[in-house]
Parts: C-alpha cells; sequence; structure tokens
C-alpha cells in the first residue's frame, strides 16, 4: 500500500505501523501518542495555526525499498532530487547522504571509513528494524509525545528521518547530511531524527528542507533529539526553504553532559508559519551551547523563530545569536528562553537579537524569557530594531548599484555572522535563495 486517505483516526495510525512491520510497544506508543493528539489544544503563543488536519494525508510511501545507488532511485523521485543537487552535493564534501520524500527514505549512502568506524547512519525506521536496543533507550526520552499537540501528532505517525550513533573516541572529518522533500499538496511529513554522540566524540550534520508552492496548505511537523556526552561536539545545520503554503513545527532538542557541546546552525528562509527554536538542555559541568540562526520572513510569511538555553549545572556556558529580516509586509519574529536554574552556579548566558525591517509593511517583535536564579552567575541580552541605513543605500547606488542590488549587498552583511558558520556550497544556495526575497 503506498499511501493512506486524507485525515487520521486511530485505525490509520494502526495501519501505520501495520506497513511498517513494526514491534508492538511502537505500535502501543503511536496509539498513545494519537489520543495525546486528539486531546491537546493548539499552543496558546505564537502566531494562529489555520490548520484543517481532516485535510493533510499523513503517510504517503512513493517507493518500497531505499536505494544505495542513485541510478536506482525512481526516475520521477531522481529527476526531483537532481535538482537540488544530492549526487554532485555527495561527491564534493559529503561523507554520507539519506534523501527522504514525501513520508519515506528513497535513498541512502555512505562511506566505507564510516562502516569501518562502527557508526551508525540510517534511516530511523531501518534503526527501529535493526538496532532496537540502542533506539529504545534513546527514543522519546528528551522529547516527550505529550508536551504538545504537535510532538504527540508526531509520535502518532512519524515516518523517516536520520539515526546517527557515533560510538566514543570517534570523529568524523567530514559531515553527514540529509535532504527532506514535501511534493504533493495538502501532505504531512513528520520525520523523527535521533542522534547519539557518544563521550569524547564530535559529529556535524547538515540537513535541507524544500517544498513546492500548492493552493492548499502542508504539513511538516518534526521532532529532533540529540544526546551530546561528555567531552563530545555536535553540530547540527539547517537550512529549511519551504514553500510558503507549509505550516513548519518542530521541535529540536539536545542533551549536553560535561566538557560537551552543542551548535545549532539554523537558518529560516521559507514556509508559511515557522515555529522553532532549537534548544540545549546543558546537564553536565561545563556544558556549552551556541545557537545561531537566521529568520528571513517576506510576504504572507510569519518567522516565529528562536532557541533555547536551559542550564542545569555549573560553569556552563550558552550564547544566542539571531538575526532575523522581515520585508514586503512579512513577520520576523524572536522568541526565545535563556535560563539558568539554582544549581547552575558560575554560569553565563548571552543573548543578542538584531533584526532589520526593510520596509514599512513588515513588523518584527522580539520576546524573550531571561531568567537568573542563583547570585554566581550572570546573562546579557541585546536586542536591535532598524531599517536599512539609507546613508549606505545612497552610497552604494551613486557607485552604479541599483537599489535592488544596493539592499541585498546590505542584507548580506548583515547576515554574515551566520554565513561564516556554512561550507562553502551552503553558503552560495543561501546566497541564492535570498536573492529571491528582495
Amino acid at each position: 500500500m503506498r499511501k493512506t486517505d486524507k485525515g487520521l483516526n486511530e485505525a490509520k495510525v494502526k495501519r501505520i505501523s501495520k506497513l511498517k512491520n513494526e514491534p508492538k510497544w511502537m505500535t502501543d506508543f503511536r496509539v498513545k501518542a494519537y489520543r495525546e493528539f486528539v486531546s491537546q489544544k493548539m499552543p496558546k503563543f505564537g502566531p494562529e495555526i489555520d490548520l484543517n488536519f481532516d485535510n493533510i494525508t499523513y503517510y504517503k510511501s512513493m517507493t518500497d525499498k531505499i536505494s544505495k545507488k542513485w541510478e536506482d532511485v525512481p526516475e520521477n523521485i531522481r529527476n526531483t532530487f537532481d535538482k537540488l543537487g544530492i549526487p554532485d552535493a555527495e561527491k564534493k564534501y559529503l561523507a554520507g547522504v539519506g534523501a527522504q520524500y514525501e513520508s519515506g527514505v528513497v535513498y541512502h549512502n555512505m562511506i566505507q571509513e564510516l562502516v569501518d568506524k562502527n557508526i551508525i547512519f540510517c534511516d530511523t525506521d531501518t534503526a527501529l528494524r535493526e538496532h532496537p536496543e540502542i533506539f529504545k533507550k534513546y527514543f522519546n526520552k528528551l522529547v516527550k509525545y505529550d508536551e504538545n499537540k504537535f510532538t504527540a501528532l508526531n509520535g502518532a505517525v512519524w515516518s523517516g528521518g536520520t539515526f546517527i550513533y557515533v560510538p566514543p573516541h570517534t570523529h568524523i572529518d567530514r559531515p553527514l547530511q540529509s535532504y527532506f522533500r514535501i511534493n504533493s499538496a495538502n501532505m504531512g511529513q513528520f520525520e523523527r531524527t535521533l542522534i547519539i554522540v557518544d563521550d569524547d566524540s564530535s559529529l556535524h550534520y547538515m540537513e535541507g528542507c524544500t517544498a513546492p508552492t500548492y493552493s492548499d496548505d502542508a504539513l511538516h511537523a518534526a521532532v529532533v533529539e540529540i544526546y551530546v556526552g561528555k567531552g563530545s561536539k555536535c553540530r547540527y545545520t539547517t537550512i529549511q526553504n519551504w514553500s510558503s503554503d507549509v505550516y513548519n513545527l518542530v521541535t529540536k532538542r539536545a542533551i549536553v553532559e560535561e566538557n560537551g557541546l552543542m551548535e545549532w546552525i539554523d537558518g529560516n528562509i521559507g514556509s508559511k508559519v515557522n515555529m522553532k527554536y532549537p534548544a540545549c538542555i546543558l546537564n553536565g559541568e561545563y556544558a556549552e551551547g551556541r545557537c545561531i540562526s537566521i529568520a528571513v520572513a517576506s510576504k504572507g510569511q510569519i518567522q516565529d523563530a528562536g532557541a533555547k538555553m536551559i542550564h542545569l549545572a555549573p560553569h556552563t556556558k550558552s550564547s544566542i545569536i539571531s538575526k532575523s529580516i522581515a520585508a514586503n509586509g512579512g513577520n520576523a519574529t524572536y522568541r526565545g528562553t535563556a535560563r539558568i536554574t539554582e544549581n547552575a552556579t558560575d554560569s553565563f548566558a548571552s543573548v543578542k537579537c538584531d533584526t532589520i525591517i526593510v520596509d514599512a509593511k513588515s513588523k518584527s517583535d522580539t520576546i524573550p524569557t531571561n531568567i537568573v536564579s542563583n547570585t554566581s552567575s550572570y546573562l546579557t541580552h541585546e536586542a536591535t530594531v532598524s531599517k536599512l541605513d539609507q546613508d549606505k543605500l545612497f552610497y552604494l547606488e551613486s557607485r552604479g548599484l541599483s537599489e535592488d542590488k544596493a539592499k541585498e549587498l546590505l542584507i548580506m552583511g548583515f547576515i554574515d555572522r551566520f554565513r561564516e558558520e556554512l561550507p562553502m556550497e551552503y553558503a552560495v544556495e543561501l546566497n541564492a535563495l535570498l536573492k529571491n526575497y528582495f
């Protein structure tokens, strides 16, 4: 069976689990999550979410197998991803690539070096089948299914996503990468990503997200759980370019142990409504969390994005750098939390939010929650909201640049701190995406 019809009920949730040949505990988990989804109300904060859940397709598999050779992927899917440059990107610099189309992973490849290092890199459905012990140990432990309506929905109908396990004392020189594509109207995509970077190890993971534009709304409600061991480092880079009819409602969270480091490099360019706040729970002494993000809102878009840093242990450190751009009537809002708890003595948190409003039709808000609960720690918060510098615009135009080109140069300079953190291929892609907005 390649797809279920629109709408969701308990029988369909069980059918998805049966199609995937899952163990009973996962079927039971899905049913429990579905019942929670039905009982939960919409989030009370942030922008309005006007979704007709009965008009969404919750599972649609385009192929019955995962191809290890790009030539074996069905031609219609291959043509779509060829336009995104997956084969070229893999040849250039990637250690491994996974590609998800609608509800299922259609392509996955991994170089021998990762196999030799006993690194597990596969889609999440395969991890459930082939690595059940480690999967069950970490699944749903960091992001609980009953946290909100959309974590419950993900728990009920999750499909695909990325699973990575990096053993202790293991380092990967090149990034691993996945692509996620919604290609149908009214489609829902609910991948589940689970990453474990064991003690004294490192990982850089990158993902890209795209969708064509339709007249009806689509939904992307993913869950990401990351475990960073003692002395380990994980960097998670995202550039999402969902189309302007996609609700992007994602929960991303990492827990960081002693001397560990978690870095979120988070780019939000597309979607109709985006609500995403990557989080770090600093659980061990000297753990550190960083988030550098951009959010670009143009006509008809609401970017409600930011980050969360929760300090639980002494001597922990966090920083949030948020760059927002609102243009053509868009709304770019920072919403974030920096919380230093009573036990997190001698800790430091820094929050810096900068926004450019390109025209009089656009808007931006900064909604921070900053809490320090002990006397030996401190937190700094800085926020600026400004328009494009007219003097600089005049100067650039006087040097022969058009107004649009001058605006582009100023905006590219504004997000330099973010672009510096991207591999060259992603920085070039980001530049191309932003040119369509101004």
